[in-house]
């Protein structure tokens, strides 16, 4: 019978859990440094930022970086191919080994929520086509990982991405969130 992780939690607290309290040897190995470049990228249909980040050992510099600016007068449709064009491009140029993206947010428009979802999957479909991992994250977990606090503004995370990495200037929002990305898969993944 499978418990539920409430379950389970309620017997570990009453003393009646199941399992030994040992600790799992895999949990005191040190965190493996991430090697190679990723391609993070920040999704939208008029502004998506791109960024590349090379990783050696904990040395990280930005090799690229760029926000896919498109004109309202552009048809969505031609906005989601050239989307899908750029993302291709750079996965050509700089071969990254893995990809950052921002996970699904929850809107409350329909139609946004429509217009983010093609455009993610218009930027996805290159990596996906070229069988690159794609790893994605929530807001909220790239600003935990990159700031420190989840709750961090578009203005924090691009001063904190400009000192870590000792860039002369911050990047501009779509770029900074496209690194934020990068950096933070750098910072929290782990092999299988």
């Amino acid at each position: 019978m499978v418990k539920s992780s409430r379950k389970l939690w309620a017997e570990h607290l009453a003393g009646r859990s199941s399992k030994s309290t040992e600790i799992d040897p895999k949990m005191l190995l040190k965190k493996v440094p991430y090697h190679g470049r990723i391609l993070g990228i920040d999704p939208s249909l008029r502004g998506t930022g791109l960024a590349v980040l090379e990783c050696r050992e904990n040395q990280y510099s930005l090799l690229h970086s760029e926000t896919l600016s498109l004109k309202p007068k552009i048809d969505s449709i031609a906005c989601l191919g050239m989307i899908h064009n750029a993302v291709s491009s750079l996965v050509d140029l700089w071969q990254p080994r893995h990809v950052s993206c921002e996970a699904t947010i929850y809107v409350q428009n329909f139609k946004t929520a429509q217009i983010m979802g093609a455009a993610r999957g218009a930027a996805l479909s290159a990596p996906a086509i070229k069988e690159i991992p794609v790893f994605e994250y929530a807001p909220l977990r790239v600003k935990q990982a990159v700031v420190g606090f989840g709750r961090a503004s578009k203005e924090q995370m691009s001063q904190t991405l400009s000192q870590m990495l000792k860039m002369k200037e911050p990047l501009p929002y779509d770029q900074s969130d496209a690194l934020g990305l990068a950096l933070c898969h750098a910072l929290t993944w782990q092999p299988q």
